[in-house]
């Protein structure tokens, strides 16, 4: 039985997926999780060899084929090379590929998160068939995988698709180091960061909201509090998440003018979020987008779900398990 690894780095937790390919189709046959050791690599990769060679010794069955890997970038692909993500700040220009061929004698592929989800999506979820597909992670940060003309699209320095980057207004929440991203708009920490400045207005006001009674709380507020707070019919919170929409739509609608794709994957906290978001989102899209292309694109939830990022690593490997 030909098995596939599918390796899900992150900054709080690693994770290994097995599975099986077969038609076309992954089904899941195991999988194991530890919380990454972030100040050594070297530890974390002898994580990688033994949790691998540890299931290939309990199944004889199986047959290791590839190893595909998603991690958060800036990486370099073809050497190999994860290069001091921002979650990962000591690991800088550390080699993935040669432990990992040198103990197993597979083919390895590594991929950034985004771009891994986005070819996820786009083989085995909600992109399947379509030829130009962009993926929003839309989680911790926003970023993007951009699935252009059948292929994945990298870029020159392999940075395509770093679209929180982009600034949607001179001022407002920060994010990937600027004020008014579209990071700072739409994101975990972004919709947090937003939270925090609201509360702080209502408060000096003296209208608390529910997810947030005095000063002394305002620092522990997460995306999550708001989230409960606005299904509990919180006036503050629904305000911020239909902020959140607007810039939502404001980003996806450069996306729509600039490449004109035919679906756009969003995760996460839209997947969760979607009936919140939408209203103000089309809205948006509606006053800004060309017409033409907008009517060409469906915007849609992930469809692998909370396993995404299962799923994301294996694809990786079997895109080089095909190769």
């Amino acid at each position: 039985m030909k098995i596939i690894a599918g390796i899900d780095i992150g900054g709080t937790k690693c994770a290994i997926s097995f599975a099986q390919l077969q038609d076309g189709e992954i089904t899941f046959l195991d999988k194991v999780r530890w919380e990454t050791d972030v100040k050594s690599f070297d530890n974390t990769m002898e994580a990688f060899i033994s949790n691998i060679q540890n299931k290939l010794d309990e199944h004889a069955d199986w047959e290791l084929a590839a190893i595909g890997v998603s991690c958060g970038g800036p990486l370099d692909p073809e050497k190999g090379l994860i290069m001091a993500p921002p979650n990962l700040p000591y690991w800088d220009g550390v080699d993935v590929y040669t432990p990992l061929t040198e103990k197993f004698g597979v083919p390895v592929a590594m991929r950034n998160d985004a771009d891994a989800c986005a070819l996820a999506e786009w083989k085995l979820g909600a992109g399947k068939g379509s030829r130009n597909m962009i993926f929003l992670t839309f989680g911790t940060g926003i970023g993007a995988g951009l699935i252009l003309n059948g292929a994945l699209y990298t870029g020159s320095t392999g940075l395509a698709g770093e679209v929180g980057h982009m600034r949607l207004e001179n001022d407002g929440p920060l994010g990937y180091g600027k004020y008014g991203s579209f990071e700072g708009f739409c994101s975990g920490g972004g919709i947090a960061n937003l939270g925090r400045m609201k509360a702080k207005e209502a408060i000096a006001a003296g209208n608390p909201p529910m997810f947030c009674k005095d000063e002394s709380e305002i620092e522990n507020i997460s995306t999550k509090d708001i989230a409960d707070a606005m299904a509990q019919g919180d006036k503050l919170a629904k305000e911020i998440f239909d902020t959140v929409g607007s810039y939502l739509g404001r980003g996806i609608s450069l996306l729509v003018d600039v490449l004109n794709p035919e679906v756009i994957v969003i995760g996460s906290i839209y997947v969760r979020q979607q009936e919140a978001l939408d209203p103000k989102m089309y809205e948006m899209l509606a006053q800004e987008a060309l017409p033409l292309s907008r009517k060409a694109c469906r915007i849609v939830p992930a469809g692998l779900g909370e396993k995404i990022g299962d799923y994301a690593a294996v694809t990786v490997g079997m895109i080089a398990m095909e190769q």
